[in-house]
């Protein structure tokens, strides 16, 4: 995917008439802000080629320093954030942690080529709602931002899967951990919590499970509260973090 700028330059934009129902976050009249932030001028360029491609995103602003991001962070509004980890004066741990703590309504979509589950968790744990490899041919940024303003989450496929295979780490019937009323999930909550972790939107899930979207953010919020988080995101990483899957 990221073999080449004139790639990205030949990738065809999505057609006008391409459905994209009116209830959805991101339409070409009032199109998703995007802040993209990496120090690697060539996968920049490609990024933006991308999200510049779709009609449905505009691209606020580009930096390729924490120093430059923190500053136009501050001045530019914007409701997603592309960031790499690794930028030349910094970690974007803490651009994502400014940009929170400023605005927890601002999606973050993380681009890495650190591939380790204890960073996207980490990722995930300030809030993180995406975690793209850097390099990996099923990468779609377009796709992700969108994903992610509709109330999902972008995880590359085989990172996805590493963390569900830690969910179902457990031997069947092996006892389970001595947990306080707050950290006890049910079933039907697991579930739930295994296919946010995949990347599934609520409407997604309550199909998969023959349930309603109402009911899925009811489960969402039994998580959240038994979990002691505020976000989806936080949620898998908590659950894992304490076996509770």
């Amino acid at each position: 995917m990221f073999a080449t700028d004139e790639a990205a330059a030949t990738r065809p934009a999505p057609r006008e008439g391409a459905p994209w129902p009116g209830h959805l976050v991101g339409q070409a009249g009032q199109p998703v802000r995007v802040l993209l932030v990496d120090d690697d001028a060539h996968l920049r360029r490609v990024v933006a080629g991308e999200l510049l491609a779709d009609p449905r995103i505009e691209l606020v602003g580009q930096a390729q320093s924490l120093r430059e991001a923190r500053a136009m962070a501050g001045r530019q509004p914007f409701d997603v954030l592309l960031v790499d980890l690794n930028l030349g004066d910094g970690s974007g741990f803490s651009l994502i942690e400014q940009v929170r703590q400023k605005n927890p309504l601002v999606e973050v979509v993380v681009i890495s080529a650190l591939a380790d589950d204890q960073h996207a968790l980490h990722a995930f744990e300030l809030g993180a709602m995406g975690y793209l490899l850097k390099h990996d041919c099923f990468g779609n940024f377009a796709q992700a931002v969108l994903q992610v303003v509709n109330g999902g989450a972008a995880i590359t496929p085989a990172l996805a899967r590493r963390l569900i295979q830690r969910l179902d780490a457990r031997p069947v019937g092996a006892a389970a951990a001595p947990r306080t009323a707050c950290e006890s999930l049910s079933d039907r909550e697991r579930e739930v919590l295994k296919m946010v972790a995949a990347g599934y939107t609520n409407p997604e899930i309550g199909e998969r499970l023959a349930i309603s979207a109402l009911t899925v953010n009811a489960h969402i919020r039994n998580i959240n509260r038994k979990l002691q988080v505020r976000s989806r995101a936080q949620a898998v990483g908590r659950a894992m973090e304490r076996g509770l899957l």
